[in-house]
């Protein structure tokens, strides 16, 4: 099969994780095969986050997205209903980034899953994003304050000058490591619940929503993948595919 190029997308709080798609529309269904959607346990509460598959045994979201048991959602457009396209995969294995910590920097996270759909890029050694490129978020987040959607949204956002987020934020941004997205004079963002998503540009995955401001303004902080990618392959060449089952 042709490998698919991904997406990737995610919404901050000043210190709050992404969670919806803000001003954007319903994406048509199954448009986004690469989209994963993450049922996280924690201790007290059950959270949701966004995600894609870069390999098929490995999905990539947000390390805060990391909880005790994390379920994957693969082939969904609408969560609540039974779709025959759908995949349920329980998380075999989750792997933090090692300099992970709760400014969420270096907020990514690889999930090794028994098997998913072969398909999957990551940006090359030289591929570059600058401020003014529009790309595409998904996710199945908040598309409002109090809106919530069962159906995967979509919406195009603009890159930034990294200025536009180093006066919001009080925590470090790091333009090394992170990427500044979304125009403050447009009311689209990423949300509550988007974090992990892909932010795809040209037909690649270029960042992972992380963390936004609380009222889900634009703009919001997304982790850029590209300074990751020797720590991501790094990782998978450990395991070898799995031998594909039947999901549970």
């Amino acid at each position: 099969m042709k490998p698919l190029l991904l997406l990737l997308v995610f919404l901050l709080c000043p210190r709050t994780e992404a969670g919806k798609i803000i001003g954007g529309r319903e994406a048509v269904p199954h448009s986004h095969p690469h989209m994963a959607f993450l049922r996280i346990q924690t201790l007290n509460t059950t959270e949701l986050c966004g995600g894609f598959l870069v390999r098929e045994d490995f999905v990539v979201t947000a390390a805060h997205c990391w909880g005790s048991s994390i379920n994957v959602t693969l082939g969904a457009h609408n969560i609540k209903e039974k779709e025959r396209t759908q995949q349920i995969i329980p998380v075999k294995k989750a792997f933090p980034h090692p300099d992970y910590n709760s400014n969420y920097s270096n907020d990514i996270m690889l999930l090794q899953v028994r098997h998913g759909i072969p398909m999957g890029l990551l940006p090359s050694g030289h591929s570059q994003v600058a401020p003014g490129m529009v790309c595409t978020v998904a996710g199945w987040g908040r598309i409002g304050q109090n809106i919530s959607t069962t159906k995967l949204h979509e919406v195009q956002l603009e890159i930034q000058k990294d200025k536009e987020c180093l006066s919001r934020f009080k925590e470090p941004y790091n333009s090394t490591i992170q990427i500044c997205v979304g125009n403050p004079k447009e009311k689209k963002a990423s949300f509550k619940g988007d974090s992990g998503s892909p932010f795809v540009c040209e037909n690649v995955a270029q960042g992972i929503v992380s963390f936004g401001q609380k009222e889900g303004t634009p703009p919001s902080v997304y982790t850029r993948i590209s300074s990751f990618r020797s720590w991501i392959k790094k990782t998978m060449k450990f395991f070898k595919l799995q031998t594909p089952e039947l999901c549970a």
